[in-house]
């Protein structure tokens, strides 16, 4: 290999191995080979300025920052409720109720993180009080909460869409029939959890409780239908769904709800601006290792090497898969796609892959690395709210990421199921 390899692929390794954040560990890889390429610096920053300045990014912190406020005002609480009064008398009830919980608020946030925290410090502590483990308890909120790449709007999709210049509507639309599958296969897994620890069940919900949860959260579940049907029925682009996203849920928690008070706003923006600031240093420092991507003609060489060692389309997809699950082991996952993405995209155009298919089998696979131990993003919020530590979730995790594993086989070898609503609706 070339110096210049050697930097992008043994530099950016150690750094990361030795604990370096990643987005500094991709600015000192870039600055380190544009060196050895000879490169002016000055094209590091105006690369800095153009990957951050698209329009369709601009969802990110608005998705981020509706997440907190709709936590905050208490949607999150009358989502859990609605999804109780209807499930909740079922085997292994309570962990339906989260995964449901959960599916709904991820069509409202987009954000992975928000959603694991949002449901999490309501479910884990009353799961555990109602006899399952707490281990178990802790990962179930993980996987439910890593729904919220696949279900519109997704924020990882935003990011995907941009990255591949492909419709973010459309993967939106993608996105749909994964994670509703994987949402049941979540659902299977706590139904065989409470069967096998003898969980008991919860008496089914009277009318007058169920016509009380849908009161009070009629103004929660208005929230996706304005978003997704707004976004769907052409009223207005993703981006702009965000900031209604977070308009509404300023005016039901002031209004309707009155637990946000506006002093509580600063606060709230600011966690929002911090996980937002995570995501756009990684996507501006990752823009300079596309840079030197195509100057050293990586996907090219790697795109050749693949045509000739692999002739058929399904071994291509697994080991895009295998090598995507071991990096979204020990990386960030936005990370991945965005330094990969170029060679992602060059991969699957010479094997003639669909790319709104494509893109759903990346953003499905980013949903498994936020929860697949030792670095998933929404492990560490997991941890963070019940008090647990990472040995303890990874040991009640794995039949949940099998289960993800099987629903990921089925995105990736049936286009046709990612692909079929997609032509319905466009």
């Amino acid at each position: 290999m070339s110096a210049l390899a050697w930097m992008l692929s043994a530099g950016f390794g150690s750094l990361v191995v030795i604990g370096v954040p990643f987005a500094f560990a991709i600015g000192l890889v870039v600055v380190g080979a544009l060196w050895i390429a000879d490169i002016d610096l000055i094209l590091l920053s105006q690369s800095f300025v153009a990957s951050t300045q698209s329009f369709s990014l601009l969802a990110i912190p608005f998705f981020m920052l509706a997440g907190e406020l709709m936590s905050a005002g208490g949607l999150s609480e009358r989502l859990v409720r609605v999804a109780d009064v209807f499930v909740r008398h079922l085997t292994g009830g309570l962990g339906h109720v989260t995964v449901v919980a959960a599916l709904i608020f991820a069509t409202i946030s987009g954000s992975a993180p928000a959603t694991t925290a949002a449901i999490g410090a309501i479910m884990i502590p009353v799961m555990t009080q109602r006899g399952y483990q707490r281990g178990f308890a802790v990962a179930l909120v993980v996987c439910a909460g890593v729904l919220a790449p696949l279900i519109p709007p997704s924020i990882a999709f935003v990011i995907w869409g941009v990255i591949a210049e492909q419709s973010i509507s459309r993967l939106f639309t993608a996105g749909i029939l994964p994670g509703l599958l994987m949402a049941i296969s979540l659902m299977i897994i706590c139904y065989l959890h409470a069967k096998r620890h003898k969980v008991a069940t919860i008496p089914r919900a009277t009318f007058a409780e169920v016509r009380d949860a849908l009161r009070g959260g009629i103004w929660a579940l208005l929230a996706p239908v304005i978003v997704l049907g707004g976004i769907y029925g052409g009223i207005f682009t993703p981006t702009e769904a965000s900031v209604v996203s977070c308009v509404y849920a300023i005016f039901v928690g002031t209004v309707i709800e009155r637990r946000l008070k506006l002093n509580d706003l600063p606060a709230i923006v600011w966690r929002a601006l911090s996980v937002t600031a995570i995501i756009m240093s990684i996507i501006a420092f990752s823009s300079g290792f596309g840079i030197i991507v195509a100057q050293a003609q990586l996907a090219h060489h790697l795109t050749e090497w693949l045509t000739a060692h692999i002739h058929e389309k399904w071994q291509m997809l697994l080991a895009l898969n295998v090598m995507f699950m071991l990096l979204a082991a020990i990386m960030d996952e936005i990370a991945i796609m965005v330094v990969l993405g170029p060679l992602l995209m060059a991969i699957a155009a010479s094997f003639q892959v669909d790319p709104i298919h494509f893109g759903t089998i990346i953003v499905t696979n980013v949903a498994m690395g936020m929860a697949t131990p030792p670095v998933g993003y929404c492990l560490f919020v997991g941890m963070a709210v019940s008090g647990l530590k990472l040995g303890e979730v990874t040991r009640a995790i794995w039949p949940c990421i099998l289960a993800m594993f099987a629903v990921l086989m089925l995105v990736t070898y049936v286009p046709a199921f990612t692909l079929v609503l997609q032509d319905v609706l466009h």
